[in-house]
C-alpha cells in the first residue's frame, strides 16, 4: 500500500503552512480559489496509444509513435472512457477531454474523415455531460491512406489537399457542436505533419499551398462562444527532420493576420528551447493562445509531464502576468511503456502542481524588490520561498476537492488494474 496521510494530520499541517505564507503577504485561500477555476484539458490519445477506432489501412502514423506495450490498453471507446474517468476521479479539479477526429463512433459504417460529422461524438458528448466536462477537438492528418506521402494540407496534388481541407471543416463544425451542446467553447486545434526527411528545393511553394488550404478551412464564421480555432507549429518531426511546412513564424504570422490561437506545444522546439519565454511576447498580439503541455527527452518525444523546471516557468508565466484566463492548457503526450492512467495522473497532477506553486509566490512582494532595483533580495527571495510547505497546501486542496492526497492515489490505480486493466486481451 503507498501511504497517505490522515485528514487530521492533512489540516494540522495546512494550518501552518498557510501561516508560513501569510507572513509573506500570500492569500492561500484565494490561490486554491483560482487554481479551482483554471481547467487542464487531457488528452484521449495517452489511453489508447494514439490508436483511434478506424483501423485503416495507412503505411505509417505521419510521425507519431507510442513506445511500449503495457497491458490493459483501451480497445473500445467506452473502454477508454472508463479509463479516463478513473483518471479524473484522482486528479482533484473540474478539467476538460481533448478528442481526436479518429476517436469518432460511426457504428461500425466505414466514415471517412472528410464526412465525419457531430452525430459520431454524440455518445461522447453524453459522457462529457455526465462528469460536467467541456471538450476540445483536434483534427487527425496522419495515420491515413492519404497523408502516407508526409503532406496533408500543403500537398501538391489538389485532390488530396481538398480531402484534407474537408475534414478541417468538418472537424470545425464538431468542435462548434461539442461547444454549444457542453456550454463551454471547443478548442479545435489544427496541427498536420507536413514536411521533408531531407533538404527540399521549394521552401516557399508549400507554405504558399497552406495558406490557401487554411484560409479556405477558416471562411466561415463559427460562433467564438461555442468554437474557437488554433493552429499548431513544429520544428521538426519523425519523417520531417529537414523541413517542416507550418514552422511557427508560419503560424504566429497566420495567427496574428487571423485572429486564431496559436499553439505552442513544448515539444515542437529545439530541445534546448522553452516556451515560457514565447508567451508574454505572442500575447502582445493575440487575444488568447493555447498550449499543448509536453515533455520531450533529446527530441519531441512526447513524455510525462514531471514537476519540472520548464513546466514550472510555463505555469509562473501564466500566473505572474495574469494569462489564466487567456490561455487553455493542454497537455500532450503518450507512453505506453507504463499503466497509462498512472501517465494520465503523474501529468496532470505536475500540471495542476506548478500552478500552485505559482500561485503560491509572493507577488507583490517581488514585484516591488524588482521595481525598486534590488535584484539581491529578489534573488535570494526565490531561492528561499522554494521551501515554504506548498506540499502541505498541495495535500489539503486534494482533500478539499475530495481526491487522494500524496502517493496514495497509486493505490486505486493498482486496484483498478487488477480489477478491469488484467481482464482485457
Amino acid at each position: 500500500m503507498f501511504p497517505g496521510a490522515t485528514d487530521s494530520q492533512i489540516q494540522n499541517a495546512f494550518a501552518i503552512a498557510k501561516e508560513a505564507y501569510a507572513e509573506y503577504g500570500v492569500d492561500v485561500g484565494r490561490a486554491l480559489q483560482r487554481l479551482a477555476e483554471t481547467p487542464v484539458s487531457l488528452h484521449c490519445w495517452q489511453g489508447d496509444d494514439v490508436g483511434g477506432f478506424e483501423n485503416l489501412a495507412a503505411a505509417d502514423g505521419g510521425g507519431i509513435q507510442a513506445t511500449g506495450n503495457y497491458p490493459g490498453k483501451a480497445r473500445t471507446a467506452d473502454e477508454l472512457r472508463g479509463d479516463a474517468q478513473k483518471a479524473f476521479s484522482l486528479i482533484p479539479g473540474t478539467h476538460r477531454f481533448n478528442l481526436h477526429a479518429m476517436y469518432a463512433e460511426t457504428g461500425g459504417r466505414k466514415v471517412d474523415r472528410n464526412e465525419l460529422a457531430p452525430e459520431h461524438f454524440t455518445a461522447w458528448i453524453d459522457w462529457a455531460k455526465s462528469l460536467g466536462l467541456g471538450m476540445d477537438f483536434n483534427g487527425t492528418f496522419f495515420s491515413h491512406p492519404k497523408a502516407d506521402e508526409g503532406f496533408t494540407l500543403a500537398h501538391a496534388d489538389e485532390g488530396i489537399r481538398r480531402f484534407w481541407i474537408e475534414h478541417a471543416i468538418a472537424c470545425r463544425q464538431i468542435g462548434e457542436h461539442l461547444g454549444r451542446e457542453l456550454g463551454s467553447p471547443c478548442v479545435t486545434n489544427v496541427w498536420i505533419p507536413d514536411g521533408y526527411k531531407d533538404t527540399p528545393v521549394d521552401r516557399k511553394g508549400p507554405r504558399e499551398r497552406l495558406r490557401q488550404s487554411l484560409d479556405a478551412i477558416f471562411a466561415e464564421h463559427l460562433d467564438p462562444e461555442c468554437s474557437l480555432d488554433a493552429v499548431e507549429s513544429k520544428l521538426f518531426g519523425i519523417g520531417s527532420e529537414s523541413y517542416v511546412v507550418g514552422s511557427h513564424e508560419f503560424y504566429l504570422g497566420y495567427a496574428v493576420e487571423n485572429g486564431t490561437l496559436l499553439c505552442l506545444d513544448a515539444g515542437h522546439f529545439h530541445p534546448t528551447e522553452g516556451i515560457a519565454d514565447k508567451i508574454s511576447s505572442v500575447l502582445l498580439f493575440l487575444d488568447e493562445i493555447l498550449l499543448h503541455v509536453s515533455r520531450g527527452v533529446r527530441w519531441d518525444s512526447d513524455h510525462v509531464v514531471i514537476l519540472s523546471d520548464d513546466l514550472r516557468a510555463i505555469a509562473q508565466e501564466l500566473v505572474r502576468h495574469d494569462y489564466l484566463s487567456r490561455v487553455h492548457i493542454g497537455l500532450d503526450f503518450f507512453d505506453a511503456s507504463i499503466n497509462r492512467i498512472a501517465a494520465w495522473v503523474v501529468g496532470t497532477r505536475a500540471m495542476i502542481k506548478s500552478l500552485l506553486l505559482a500561485l503560491l509566490e509572493p507577488m507583490d512582494m517581488l514585484r516591488g524588490l524588482e521595481e525598486n532595483g534590488d535584484f539581491t533580495a529578489r534573488l535570494a527571495l526565490l531561492e528561499e520561498i522554494k521551501m515554504l510547505p506548498a506540499g502541505a497546501v498541495w495535500d489539503y486542496y486534494c482533500l478539499q476537492q475530495t481526491v487522494p492526497a500524496g502517493s496514495a492515489w497509486l493505490n486505486d490505480v493498482r486496484e483498478y488494474e487488477a480489477d478491469v486493466l488484467a481482464k482485457r486481451a
